[in-house]
């Protein structure tokens, strides 16, 4: 269905075309018409936090992809809202797999897969699924959009994010307190690996449960059956997630070190071992290849961390950065890319 014509610099006037259809999409994917039009208003006033910095060319991509991971990130069962927000996108948006994938972060195998599994929990098919989400469209009556309360707390949430910046780049942070410290690893984690030639040797270590490997100055991290745990002296910014380990994702988070910042995370979801983990490390394309740490019999998950620390000034160009770049990118072992981290990581 096409999108209302709006001004494509003002997000007042986007606002008030886009609100009737926000609120009608959340109405489908939360079946409750008072949670629809928070979440609409939450997604509203998050794009207006950085509502300078979406593309002109792509503002619809990015509305509707803040206002389903918002959706996603409630108490709701994570599988089947996962599907539920699938057959609305497809169903109701009349998005492609691979624009749903782009959506939700995850292949476009997935997708297919979750389309298959919700139209049978559903117990109708594509047709009929339309016509469902047309009626119940029909019946919704929006409120007036709520413009001022939005714009109010974008620029609340815009004055946080650039407090998050500015004090990650003059490393002002609070302690946190995280897991114990374990034992260092053989000097591996200090050396800076580069994106040449996949001559080197491999970057994957297996290890045991709780086997604690250094990643940077006083940082270290471990894998146990429930996950990646990481021992750091401060943490700035992040996400561990809480996704099942059986959807493609990879998460990403900083820890103030001695020298800079150091980049780790986890990823998930794939099928066997990576072939490699790249993060970009400034604003001119520089990568660097990450270390991988894996858990016996478990190759499909595990955590990466880069092999040294990133500048004061480089983390600077990452935080400051626009468009819809990724930092990290994970390739399957047949070199394809399996899954990128969320551009907005930082802007929570």
């Amino acid at each position: 269905m096409p999108a209302p014509h709006h001004a494509p610099h003002d997000f007042a006037a986007y606002a008030r075309a886009h609100w009737p259809r926000l609120v009608v999409t959340a109405r489908l994917l939360t079946d409750d018409d008072g949670a629809a039009e928070e979440l609409a208003r939450r997604t509203l006033a998050r794009m207006c936090a950085r509502w300078r910095r979406v593309p002109r060319d792509d503002v619809d991509f990015h509305v509707r992809r803040c206002l389903v991971r918002m959706h996603l990130r409630g108490p709701r069962g994570r599988r089947a809202a996962r599907r539920r927000a699938v057959l609305v996108l497809r169903f109701w948006e009349g998005l492609t797999d691979t624009e749903i994938a782009q959506v939700l972060g995850c292949s476009t195998g997935a997708v297919r897969a979750r389309i298959r599994h919700g139209l049978h929990a559903a117990g109708a098919g594509p047709e009929q699924l339309r016509e469902v989400y047309a009626r119940t469209a029909g019946e919704v009556v929006p409120s007036e959009v709520p413009l001022p309360g939005i714009q109010g707390r974008g620029r609340e949430l815009r004055r946080r994010r650039v407090a998050v910046a500015a004090a990650a780049c003059a490393a002002l942070l609070t302690p946190v307190a995280l897991l114990a410290v374990g034992r260092v690893g053989a000097g591996g984690a200090q050396e800076l690996a580069t994106g040449g030639p996949r001559t080197a040797p491999s970057p994957v270590r297996v290890v045991t449960p709780g086997e604690r490997v250094t990643a940077g100055p006083g940082v270290r991290v471990w894998l146990t059956a429930d996950g990646g745990h990481w021992s750091a002296p401060v943490t700035i910014a992040g996400d561990d997630g809480d996704r099942p380990l059986d959807e493609p994702g990879v998460t990403l988070r900083v820890d103030t070190v001695k020298g800079g910042y150091l980049l780790s995370g986890l990823f998930h979801g794939l099928r066997g071992e990576p072939s490699r983990v790249e993060v970009r490390t400034g604003d001119d394309g520089d990568t660097t290849t990450a270390k991988i740490l894996v858990l016996a019999g478990s190759p499909g998950w595990g955590v990466w961390y880069a092999g040294a620390p990133v500048p004061e000034k480089q983390m600077k160009a990452l935080l400051d950065g626009d468009g819809d770049e990724r930092i990290v990118t994970v390739y399957d072992a047949s070199g394809k890319v399996a899954a990128r981290s969320d551009r907005e990581w930082w802007r929570a």
